[in-house]
């Protein structure tokens, strides 16, 4: 049976027998946003350390630990909100369970520079402390999965299918925290991890209990509502990068370049998301949220790799990082592409159909990267460069409004029947 739709305004314990799938006006509580919070730090955390690296030009150090850092923050607010999705009761046992979460993911972020450090000193891999926040996280969600299991018994081995997986992860991160294996071992070791760690939700939701009653529209609203925050790590560098031009040269024509490129971009990034309709595939397609949500992991890669890039520019400007403009604008031009291409690839994934229009509006996205990297190239300054990478994503939104609507409702008369 379903929790009902208005709970009691009290928080005593209540049992977590699952929320109803087709739950009317089901919006994000504030529990969700508070917890949302935590992930403000651990994005910036990450993309601190990732510019660091980059402006030294420690390409493969920067790179290889900003992706595991965004995995482990996606990650825990994955699983997270998935489970909340199907099973937040509001009870004093949910929010005490989200505050562990919480303070897990605080930990983890105070872990990254250590984490950063030993990866670009390549010798071993310091990660205790992001496994020990990650550790708390975990234990947080098996409880609330075996509180699932004892309350819901039509759903008691899918609950418990998460408990084994999740509890099995555990136990490796942990052998990874207490043995201090060389960097090749602990890389190949994660490695296997990161798999089983993704393997598991897919195992219980097709179990023959059946998946978890996560709501479809609460779901896209979660993600998307993710998606703002880490757009947030864009506007922040977009302000350390004009702090750096005025700090040089006071208020200047590139400070007001780069503050209005940088919200452009921002701004372009967020409307070209929001054009796709995930909950209403999703409440139609419910087997399809694995690929819209593991795909989305390069999504939010991308979007938080701009907020990184613009901290090199900072550096840039600032005259002390160790590589060239060039460079300097092609850790914010290769995030955006990538953001393209991740966000074509989940849209064609969630309506399965494919629209040779978008194959004009991808390679116009990417022409516009193309042009900032050659104008600077040519001499254009930061500021240019980046008003013109803030066109990318502005040739999708011009292509859908005057277009593209029109082709993505006749792709969802067609996907959903009419």
């Amino acid at each position: 049976m379903s929790s009902p739709a208005h709970p009691p305004l009290d928080h005593r314990l209540r049992r977590m027998t699952g929320r109803d799938p087709d739950e009317p006006h089901r919006a994000a509580t504030p529990l969700e946003l508070l917890f949302d919070l935590t992930f403000v730090v651990a994005f910036s955390q990450a993309g601190a350390q990732t510019a660091h690296l980059l402006e030294l030009g420690h390409w493969w150090p920067a790179i290889g630990g900003f992706a595991f850092a965004i995995f482990a923050i996606w990650w825990a607010w994955i699983n997270y909100s998935w489970l909340a999705s199907a099973y937040d009761n509001d009870d004093v046992f949910f929010r005490v369970a989200t505050m562990v979460e919480m303070i897990g993911v605080l930990v983890l972020a105070l872990g990254l520079p250590q984490l950063f450090h030993s990866l670009d000193e390549g010798e071993h891999v310091d990660n205790g402390v992001v496994i020990a926040g990650y550790v708390v996280m975990r234990v947080a969600t098996i409880a609330l999965w075996l509180r699932a299991a004892e309350h819901d018994p039509s759903r008691r081995r899918t609950a418990l299918t998460y408990v084994w997986f999740v509890s099995a992860a555990q136990v490796g991160w942990l052998v990874l925290l207490f043995v201090n294996l060389p960097l090749a071992p602990t890389l190949a070791f994660t490695a296997l991890l990161v798999v089983l760690e993704l393997v598991g939700p897919y195992v219980a939701e097709h179990g023959p209990q059946g998946a978890t009653p996560w709501h479809p529209h609460h779901i896209a609203e979660r993600y998307g509502l993710l998606v703002i925050i880490t757009l947030g790590e864009i506007v922040l560098g977009t302000i350390l990068a004009v702090s750096a031009v005025i700090d040089e040269q006071g208020w200047s024509v590139e400070a007001v370049t780069l503050a209005f490129a940088g919200t452009a971009l921002v701004f372009g990034l967020w409307w070209t998301y929001f054009t796709m309709p995930s909950g209403q595939v999703l409440a139609r397609f419910r087997e399809r949220g694995f690929a819209w949500g593991y795909l989305h992991y390069f999504v939010f890669f991308s979007l938080a790799g701009t907020g990184a890039g613009l901290h090199v520019a900072a550096y840039e400007i600032e005259g002390v990082a160790h590589i060239g403009i060039v460079p300097a604008l092609l850790t914010v031009v290769i995030p955006v592409g990538l953001f393209v291409v991740a966000l074509f690839t989940v849209y064609s994934m969630l309506l399965r159909q494919f629209d040779p229009f978008h194959i004009w509006l991808f390679l116009g996205a990417i022409a516009a990267l193309v042009v900032a990297v050659v104008a600077v190239a040519a001499g254009a300054s930061f500021g240019i460069g980046l008003l013109i990478t803030a066109a990318s994503p502005f040739v999708i939104v011009v292509g859908y409004e005057t277009v593209g609507h029109r082709h993505q409702a006749a792709a969802l008369h067609r996907a959903l029947g009419g």
